[in-house]
């Protein structure tokens, strides 16, 4: 438990609960960021300076990790701010809480070149992470989302959009389903579903849909080397990189050794993600009561992901045969 903050600050704390997110500003360095995506275009196979290489079938692209760091030395303030969110070292899984190289990288489309700004409520991406574990509310799997910046994000520029009253309509679904539910495919439905599609279930929660009735929205703008750390529950979506300068990203998960709890015998107990669930909730306590099994997913980003590793290890291996002994000496190019 924490009984002093030493990361966050007053300030901090109270935006987080006014709002479900911080932004850690400059945690890690652009020198840093420019190590970590060196092979990226590589990986890719794309020139970043010649838009006749980027895709032309799709806008993003999520990249599958080679190598992974320890957030503690990664960005060692990042790591004592989401413990503290988290109530204590102790009580976040050490082994799951590191980086990986699974970036997520926003070129936009020709189309959405020097569009309109849109209205958040009209995007299609609205979502809830978590494809891979069935949700409960107090689901230990993913205990913050957060967010790696790894290339400057101006607005338009393809950043992430939030909708922080979202997470109130998401923790008051969740509870309202100790049976636990599926996630992914921008939705929720029982785990204990018997109809024919996701989407025949009464019980169905469409995200998109979710956003469409909330109030607030955010454009995470950032710089290289901010941290977005936002609740588990928080709402948000991709949007359309307008500018079509390459928006960097990933979506590290950080896990807990236990679930939540919200309702403990010492208020001070509370994690601050706890505090904010229940604020989301309306009440001080809650009981919540699982009734059915926890239990991990394979979703089928995973087999895809199988053939780019693959993919991406080829070219890498193509790229340091090119370069020689001598570059590769100089400056190896990881392959995992």
């Amino acid at each position: 438990m924490v009984k002093e903050y030493k990361h966050l600050t007053e300030d901090e704390i109270a935006f987080f609960m006014a709002n479900g997110y911080l932004i850690v500003k400059q945690a890690f360095s652009r020198e840093k960021a420019a190590e970590f995506t060196r092979d990226m275009w590589v990986r890719l196979g794309i020139d970043p300076n010649d838009k006749e290489t980027w895709p032309r079938d799709r806008e993003r692209i999520h990249m599958p990790a080679h190598i992974h760091e320890p957030v503690a030395t990664f960005a060692p303030r990042v790591w004592g701010v989401m413990t503290e969110l988290l109530g204590g070292e102790e009580r976040v899984d050490a082994e799951s809480s590191a980086w990986g190289d699974s970036f997520i990288v926003n070129f936009g489309s020709p189309a959405s070149a020097g569009a309109p700004a849109p209205d958040p409520r009209t995007l299609d991406n609205w979502h809830v992470d978590g494809d891979f574990f069935v949700h409960f509310l107090d689901s230990p799997e993913q205990a913050l989302l957060v967010i790696p910046v790894f290339s400057d994000i101006a607005p338009g520029g393809g950043a992430t959009y939030i909708a922080p009253d979202g997470i109130a309509r998401a923790a008051r679904y969740l509870a309202a389903h100790p049976e636990g539910v599926y996630g992914g495919n921008l939705a929720f439905w029982p785990a204990t579903s018997t109809a024919p599609t996701p989407a025949a279930d009464p019980a169905y929660y469409a995200h998109p849909a979710a956003a469409a009735q909330c109030e607030q929205f955010v454009e995470l703008t950032a710089q290289v080397g901010d941290v977005v750390l936002l609740h588990p529950l928080m709402l948000h979506t991709a949007s359309p990189n307008r500018l079509r300068v390459p928006r960097v990203i990933t979506n590290p998960r950080v896990e807990l050794r236990a679930p939540f709890e919200f309702a403990r015998g010492d208020p001070d107990e509370y994690s601050l993600v706890e505090r904010k669930t229940l604020q989301a909730l309306g009440v001080d306590r809650f009981e919540f009561k699982r009734t059915g099994e926890r239990k991990r997913v394979v979703p089928e980003r995973v087999l895809r992901e199988a053939v780019m590793i693959q993919e991406e290890k080829r070219r890498l291996e193509e790229a340091r045969a090119r370069a020689g002994p001598e570059a590769n000496a100089a400056r190896p190019i990881a392959v995992a």
